[in-house]
C-alpha cells in the first residue's frame, strides 16, 4: 500500500515525458520536483518500516527509545548552491534530525622562503538539520578553524549558520536567522569537494568575503522557467570596525568590516537580491547585489577623532557569474565589484596607515576537465586565472595625505582534484603571483564532506 506514492510519481514522470508541447525548461523543472518528491516518499517508507519493526518487537523492548531515522532533506553542506536548492517536497516525516559536516587539512610550501612551510587543519564543520514539521526545518552549523581556539591561539570557533526555513509551497520559501548571502559561487557552496584547488580563490575571499553571513529575513524560490531568486533584509557591515593600524583591510576590505552576527549593529539595515537561471541543462548564469549604509548613526563623539565620521557611508557589492558543464568540461567565470562611499573625512584619522578604499574588484576564469575515471576515482586537472585589487582607488584626500591606489594582483593556479567517491577529495596545485612573488607556492590538501 505504501508503494502507491512511488507509482503515482513514476506515472507522472512518464506523463511528463509524453507531453510534446512542454519545453525543455519546463521538463527540467518538473523532473526536479518529481525527484524531490520521490526522495521524500522513500524517507517516509523508511520511517514506516522502522515503526513496523518496532511494533513487531517484544513488548519488553517497546520501552526502549528507537533511534531516529534521518529524513531525506538536502543539507546546506551537500547542496551545490544552498540558497537556490530545488524546492523541498512536502513530507510527513517531521520530527527527524540529520547531521552533516565537512573539513580540510592543507599543506603549503612557499618556493622562496621554505622556512614558512606549514600544515594546517584549516577547518572542521559540523551541522544539524531538524525537520520541525512538514514544511519547516531548523539548520545550525558550527565551524572550528586552525585546530585550536583559545586566547593564545589563532584558531576560531564560530556559528556559521543558524536559521529557520519554512516552505510556503513547493516553489516559495522563507528563512530567518543567521544565513549565507547568495553572491557568487563559493559563499554558498564552499565545501572542499565543491571547488577546484587546495585554497579558496582570491576573488571570492578578498572581494566577496567568503564565508559571509548576516542576520535577517529572506524569501526565495524557483519558477517553472528555471529562474531561481532570493531577496532579503539583513544586518550589514560596520565601518566603525576599521583599523587603520592593521593590514586586514588591505587583505579584504569587507572582511575587515563584517559583523558575523556578533552583537551586530543594526541601526542601518542592508538589502540584497540575487537571481540564477538554470533553464538549460549544464548552464548556470546568475548575478546579485548587496547594499546598505554602514555608519549606524555613529556620532562625532563616538569616532576615533572628533568630527571624523561618515554618517552617509554606504557599502555596495555586486557580482555576475556563469558556469557551463558540457560533457567532461567544467567552465566558469565570475566578476565582483564593491564600493564604499563618503569616506574622505573618515579616512583623515588613518593618514599614514591603512585607508578605507573607495572601490575594489576582482574576476577570474577557470577550466577543468574530467581526464580519467575508474571505479570510485575521478581525476580532473584544472587551471584558473584571476585578477583582483582590494584598493583600486580612494576618496579624495588633502594635499600631502594622498595614498596611491594599489596595482592589480594576478594569480595563476594550475593543479588537479582527485575525487574518491562523492565525499572525499585529494588536491594538489601550484600558484604563481605577479606582484608578490614571495607568495608563489605548492599546495596539497585533503577534504571531505558528509
Amino acid at each position: 500500500m505504501k508503494s502507491t506514492p512511488i507509482c503515482l510519481a513514476l506515472a507522472a514522470l512518464f506523463a511528463t515525458g509524453s507531453a510534446h508541447a512542454a519545453t525543455d525548461t519546463e521538463l527540467m523543472a518538473r523532473l526536479e520536483r518529481l525527484a524531490a518528491e520521490l526522495e521524500a516518499v522513500k524517507a517516509e517508507l523508511k520511517t514506516v518500516k522502522a515503526q513496523a519493526t518496532a511494533n513487531q518487537a517484544p513488548v519488553a523492548a517497546t520501552t526502549a527509545s528507537a533511534a531516529p531515522v534521518p529524513v531525506a532533506v538536502p543539507s546546506p553542506a551537500a547542496a551545490p548552491a544552498q540558497a537556490y536548492q530545488a524546492p523541498l517536497a512536502v513530507s510527513s516525516s517531521s520530527g527527524q534530525t540529520s547531521f552533516f559536516g565537512y573539513g580540510e587539512v592543507n599543506y603549503n610550501r612557499p618556493f622562496r622562503d621554505q622556512s614558512n612551510t606549514q600544515m594546517d587543519v584549516r577547518r572542521a564543520v559540523l551541522g544539524v538539520t531538524h525537520q520541525a514539521s512538514e514544511r519547516t526545518r531548523i539548520v545550525a552549523e558550527f565551524e572550528f578553524e586552525h585546530a585550536i581556539a583559545s586566547s593564545s591561539d589563532q584558531g576560531e570557533a564560530e556559528v556559521e549558520q543558524l536559521y529557520v526555513e519554512h516552505r510556503l509551497n513547493d516553489n516559495v520559501g522563507l528563512k530567518g536567522g543567521l544565513f549565507l548571502i547568495p553572491l557568487g559561487f563559493m559563499n554558498l557552496s564552499h565545501e572542499p569537494t565543491s571547488y577546484y584547488g587546495v585554497e579558496r580563490n582570491f576573488v571570492e575571499t578578498a572581494i566577496i568575503p567568503t564565508t559571509w553571513r548576516e542576520v535577517g529575513m529572506s524569501a526565495f524560490g524557483v519558477t517553472d522557467a528555471g529562474l531561481r531568486w532570493d531577496v532579503g533584509l539583513t544586518s550589514g557591515f560596520d565601518l566603525n570596525k576599521w583599523d587603520g593600524t592593521s593590514t586586514e583591510g588591505k587583505e579584504s576590505p569587507l572582511g575587515a568590516l563584517h559583523q558575523e552576527g556578533q552583537l551586530a549593529k543594526a541601526n542601518n539595515l542592508s538589502a540584497y537580491g540575487a537571481v540564477s537561471w538554470r533553464g538549460t541543462p549544464g548552464l548556470d548564469v546568475g548575478a546579485g547585489v548587496f547594499s546598505g549604509k554602514v555608519s549606524h548613526k555613529n556620532t562625532a563623539a563616538d569616532s576615533t577623532k572628533a568630527g571624523l565620521y561618515a554618517p552617509d557611508a554606504r557599502v555596495t557589492l555586486w557580482d555576475t557569474h556563469a558556469r557551463w558543464t558540457p560533457g567532461k568540461w567544467d567552465l566558469s567565470a565570475l566578476y565582483a565589484r564593491g564600493t564604499i562611499t563618503d569616506t574622505s573625512e573618515f579616512n583623515l584619522q588613518f593618514a599614514g596607515g591603512t585607508l578605507v578604499p573607495k572601490s575594489f574588484y576582482g574576476w577570474y576564469t577557470q577550466a577543468a576537465y574530467k581526464l580519467w575515471e575508474g571505479g570510485e576515482y575521478r581525476l580532473s586537472p584544472f587551471a584558473r586565472y584571476e585578477v583582483f585589487n582590494t584598493a583600486a582607488n580612494y576618496a579624495a584626500m588633502p594635499a600631502g595625505l594622498e595614498t596611491d591606489s594599489q596595482r592589480d594582483e594576478k594569480v595563476v593556479t594550475v593543479g588537479a582534484n582527485l575525487r574518491v567517491g562523492d565525499n572525499v577529495v585529494l588536491k594538489a596545485d601550484v600558484q604563481r603571483f605577479q606582484l608578490e612573488r614571495t607568495r608563489d607556492r605548492l599546495n596539497l590538501g585533503i577534504g571531505y564532506q558528509f
